[in-house]
């Protein structure tokens, strides 16, 4: 993940998130490129006044999309809340929740080694270590074939052989907070709930891109929704999806109410895509806790999102490619060239892929995960996400156990107060939150 940078990396991005965005920026854009190849170091104050000049451009009158910028306009699309799909026993669901929380440490860490890779270089070192296709975590070769981007830092503990529980991952470090907050407001946080959280739990250094830059505005007495956008040019990225699975895990069935509680969450660091991502992905784990199908549920969710943004275009473009029985692979491509303009951790694309796994892995958890890793882009993140999803749908009894026996039940997390915590005893508080929030409904 990047980190918040200075000044230079403030302009580089509001650029890129403006042009992406639809904002008029014209010879503005002209200005603070050439200002960029002239700066004389990262924080060179002429910089500011371009970065306040694209801050009040406006979006063009015609951009073709329909963009909802708040999460309160966003919530306000939602239908009413309920439950739907079939209702499992409390046995049932208690055993999709644990299912969830495994599923998603053992996506992220199939991932982890590979994040920001490319699908052709995954594919290229996978088939380079005898492993294509991809079967169970990512080997480590020694030494490192040429030609292949490095691993990243962590990979010493997310590899076939090495792992020894869930290793630190900020993937599951917002999952863990996102319960504790539920815990502590009784299921109803608000976002000045989240931010207060943020700043007793999560350490800075372990924070990035969208989330630190909010953290930032929080500490300088910003509050939500300001602190999502302010100086935040993340405010699209992945990072918003990344946190909600907690808040779809206490409303099984009910995936109105989880896009609610993920909106709040999402409206601390983002805005627009950004926040509508994340309670997509928050609306189809719901779902899938009750057992709706990713043919069901990921198009049920896309309802969730404003017909005519741009991510509910993505969105019904991948249904439209599975739908019309087109290859993952040719599928994935077609994707890929569609959102080229995108950063590797923006919502849209990744979005896109988490959509793509799950309506082609069609339940099974194993090949969900990988086509999520395989498919290149955020892997640690899509691989917790649909991990998350096909976990809930298959429940911890039907998890492949050479993915879940390293785990050792052990989740390692840098929440301030909690270090080391049995990945059972989560969703065991999990559901005891699902169950107190039933009995209030």
């Amino acid at each position: 993940m990047h980190e918040v940078g200075d000044l230079r990396d403030l302009l580089r991005y509001e650029l890129a998130q403006r042009r992406e965005s639809g904002f008029e920026i014209g010879t503005m854009e002209a200005a603070a490129t050439q200002a960029l190849e002239r700066a004389s170091g990262p924080d060179d104050e002429r910089l500011l006044t371009h970065l306040e000049r694209l801050e009040a451009s406006v979006r063009a009158a015609d951009w073709p999309f329909v963009e909802v910028d708040g999460a309160d306009e966003l919530v306000e699309l939602l239908g009413p809340t309920g439950t739907s799909g079939h209702r499992p026993s409390v046995e049932q669901l208690g055993d999709r929740v644990l299912g969830a929380w495994l599923g998603r440490c053992a996506g992220c860490l199939l991932g982890k080694p590979v994040e920001g890779w490319t699908p052709e270089q995954i594919r290229r070192y996978l088939e380079h270590a005898d492993a294509w296709p991809l079967d169970g975590y990512i080997p480590a070769l020694d030494p490192h074939p040429a030609g292949s981007p490095p691993f990243t830092a962590s990979w010493r503990e997310s590899t076939r052989g090495a792992i020894d529980g869930m290793a630190r991952d900020d993937d599951l470090d917002y999952t863990v907070v996102g319960l504790l907050l539920l815990e502590r407001t009784g299921g109803e946080p608000t976002a000045t709930d989240v931010a207060a959280q943020w700043l007793a739990r999560l350490p800075a250094g372990q924070t990035y891109t969208a989330e630190r830059a909010a953290y930032r505005n929080l500490l300088a007495g910003l509050t939500p929704p300001l602190s999502a956008s302010h100086r935040n040019p993340y405010r699209e990225w992945i990072g918003a999806l990344i946190r909600v699975d907690a808040y779809a895990y206490v409303t099984p069935g009910d995936p109105a109410r989880a896009a609610d509680l993920a909106a709040r969450d999402a409206s601390v660091s983002h805005v627009g895509n950004g926040v509508a991502a994340a309670m997509w992905a928050a609306a189809v784990i719901s779902l899938a806790l009750v057992g709706v199908p990713p043919s069901e549920s990921v198009p049920a969710a896309a309802e969730f999102v404003p017909p005519g943004s741009r991510l509910h275009v993505a969105l019904r473009h991948v249904i439209d490619l599975h739908r019309a029985g087109g290859e993952w692979n040719e599928s994935l491509h077609e994707v890929i060239v569609a959102h080229a303009q995108y950063s590797w951790v923006h919502a849209i694309p990744n979005a896109a892929i988490i959509a793509g796994s799950l309506l082609w892995g069609g339940g099974d958890y194993q090949r969900s995960v990988t086509l999520a890793v395989t498919a290149g882009y955020d892997t640690d993140s899509n691989g917790a996400t649909v991990g998350s999803a096909a976990g809930a749908l298959v429940g911890g009894q039907g998890l492949p156990q050479p993915l879940i026996e390293p785990l050792r039940d052990t989740l390692r997390t840098s929440v301030a107060g909690l270090g080391s915590v049995r990945i059972s005893e989560l969703a065991e508080r999990t559901m005891a939150v699902a169950r107190r929030r039933a009995q209030m409904s």
